[in-house]
């Protein structure tokens, strides 16, 4: 949905470009030449986005940490460029027609159904989730559409260098060819075990290594659209009256040619009509009011094409040819024409059954997600835990005995029992024994989970004994690394010696492997990252001698080719790298674009209000 929904957002400087307003209003939070920006306006800007935000980051987003953040300064920013732009709209002039807006919203994938048509239920009920009603929604994309207009206007025929490309295409692309010697704990020896004092000493030098993480006994509540959805069925009868009512969107649904005149009042419109009853034609009516086709023309469209319901309703109730009687719509009052009827041909129902049932069942969990939801909200107010509000309810908590901060359990396996899609583990070590923490929301409206920390064991040292296995391990992997970084040392002196790679790799119960073709960031099994990376800051014919990806792996690297590639501008890599620094050029002519517009049309901030929001942006005066 980032391509309705989303605004446009410049990283700009507000700060500092214009004084601090003196005589400034307690309801003002800015002033953008001459539209003022209200407190409570920018109050439930800062609370949509940082609801958008806290979604982002999988988890609700505190006052604290917003200010921590500087939220509410990025968020004025945010608004008042967007105010920028609407006012330098404005003054241009610029408008888009209400079917041009139809047309944007009503192709949007977003909001289409099963059949991939739009879906004016998936529609209401997509925009009442983000906080929107249609009328507001409609005037949003409006102002959306103009403002991108504007900034394509700015950027949109930015070129990309071709140096630039030619330099990102060598990095990425350049391949080499490389000589390696291996050595691994065959070429460090036998390596006896060590004795006790030895052991004790290495322990003693490296407890923190060795140390207990801290775990955490946690006590979890997931509630998806998922695991409800499956818990529910559709009867067929459902299913049937859902198939009726969105048949066009099953199959290619009915199209109509639809021409449409606006009055001004409905006095206008009724006049209109009565001329057309005594022979006028609905071209003349047009022609007589300055009107061109594409003026009148809503295009050859579904019902579900036309957003007002009160025109589509009549637009579909005419025969081809005929002239409604006058209609109000939502911009006014109209008359309607339809000159051409091309019958739709949907896909049967028991091809789509399974199809709407699932339909159905994810749309009655997510409603009922929103009940469950509160009910549990409930229990928790009460004074219940999040296992004693799921019990009551019928639901399934999950205790996780400990858990350390990167989600495995005591023996070290992954604890498998955490919800997909969010991160539990860093909310639950960021709380504490006792919080009453609000419940983290499922990407995508999917669902919450609660979670409660029900005891946590610190992080502690641990002893030799409890550990013996593991300080052995690693004492033994440190003595064959110490052993190996000797040897190739040696290795390596007697290479730059005039002895070849051959001979000192067969010295040495080993063997010279080539590699062609490396490329940066591609490791394999004969050249592993380090190898890789080595390989890219070393001269041709130079040797190196480096770590491997273990302490216990060494390498001895000689570069023998380096191939620069050729340059294909309208390959698909050069194609993304071309779009990617073009977008980052625009942005920053858009940057300077708006901080212009600021100087010229004039931009002031309440700073007291705007601490007062920032302060506790969900509240209410």
């Amino acid at each position: 949905m980032a391509g309705v929904l989303g605004l446009i957002v410049i990283s700009f400087a507000i700060w500092g470009i214009g004084d601090i307003f003196r005589g400034f209003g307690m309801s003002t939070v800015a002033k953008v030449g001459r539209t003022e920006i209200g407190i409570e306006q920018f109050r439930s800007y800062y609370n949509e986005r940082l609801q958008q935000f806290g979604r982002q980051l999988r988890r609700a987003i505190t006052p604290d940490q917003a200010r921590a953040l500087g939220l509410e300064r990025q968020f004025i920013a945010q608004l008042v460029a967007e105010t920028i732009l609407d006012e330098r709209a404005r003054q241009l002039k610029l408008g888009i027609s209400d079917a041009e807006i139809a047309r944007r919203i009503t192709s949007d994938p977003a909001f289409q159904g099963p059949s991939g048509k739009f879906d004016r239920l998936r529609f209401e009920q997509i925009i009442r989730q983000a906080g929107y009603t249609e009328p507001r929604f409609v005037a949003e994309q409006r102002r959306l559409t103009l403002r991108r207009e504007i900034t394509a206007s700015i950027g949109g025929g930015i070129k990309t260098p071709q140096t630039l490309l030619a330099a990102v295409n060598r990095f990425q692309n350049e391949q080499r060819d490389v000589e390696i010697i291996a050595l691994g704990p065959a070429q460090a020896g036998e390596v006896a075990n060590p004795s006790p004092d030895v052991l004790t000493k290495y322990f003693n030098e490296r407890k923190a290594l060795f140390r207990a993480p801290e775990y955490r006994k946690l006590v979890l509540l997931t509630l998806s659209a998922s695991d409800l959805a499956g818990r529910s069925s559709a009867s067929e009868e459902e299913a049937r009256r859902y198939y009726e009512e969105h048949k066009d969107s099953f199959g290619p649904p009915e199209r109509r040619r639809v021409l449409q005149i606006v009055f001004p009042n409905v006095d206008d419109a009724r006049a209109a009509s009565e001329r057309i009853s005594k022979g006028a034609t609905f071209a003349q009516l047009a022609a007589e009011r300055g009107l061109k086709d594409s003026d009148i023309d809503l295009g050859t469209v579904a019902k579900t094409g036309i957003i007002d319901p009160a025109i589509s309703a009549a637009a579909f109730a005419l025969k081809e040819g005929e002239v409604s009687a006058p209609v109000q719509g939502r911009f006014g009052t109209v008359l309607l024409q339809v000159t051409k009827i091309e019958p739709g041909a949907a896909r049967k129902f028991e091809e789509m059954e399974p199809q709407i049932k699932q339909e159905i069942a994810t749309n009655r969990a997510k409603a009922e997600i929103n009940s469950l939801r509160d009910k549990i909200e409930d229990e928790r107010a009460g004074g219940a835990s999040v296992a004693e509000a799921a019990k009551k309810l019928g639901l399934t908590s999950t205790t996780i005995p400990a858990i350390d901060r990167s989600g495995r359990a005591p023996d070290g396996s992954k604890v498998t029992d955490l919800p997909q899609g969010i991160d539990a583990v860093s909310a639950a070590f960021a709380s504490d024994v006792g919080v009453d923490n609000d419940p983290l929301q499922i990407a995508g409206g999917g669902g919450f989970v609660w979670y409660e920390v029900a005891g946590i064991t610190p992080s502690h040292e641990r002893g030799l004994d409890e550990v013996k296995d593991q300080v052995e391990s690693r004492w033994r992997d440190d003595e064959i690394a110490a052993r190996l970084k000797s040897k190739s040392d040696e290795m390596l002196a007697k290479v730059k010696a005039g002895a070849s790679l051959a001979q000192v790799a067969q010295e040495n119960a080993t063997k010279v492997e080539t590699v062609a073709g490396l490329q940066r960031g591609h490791a394999s099994d004969k050249a592993p990252g380090t190898v890789v990376a080595a390989a890219f800051t070393t001269a041709k014919g130079s040797v190196v001698n480096i770590e491997g990806d273990k302490p216990t792996e060494r390498y001895i690297v000689r570069v023998t080719e380096v191939s620069d590639p050729t340059l294909d501008v309208n390959s698909p890599d050069m194609q993304r790298v071309d779009d990617t620094v073009r977008q980052a050029m625009t942005e920053d002519m858009l940057t300077e674009y708006v901080a212009r517009l600021e100087t010229d049309i004039g931009v002031s901030i309440n700073q007291a209000v705007l601490e007062q929001v920032g302060g506790g942006g969900s509240q209410q005066n």
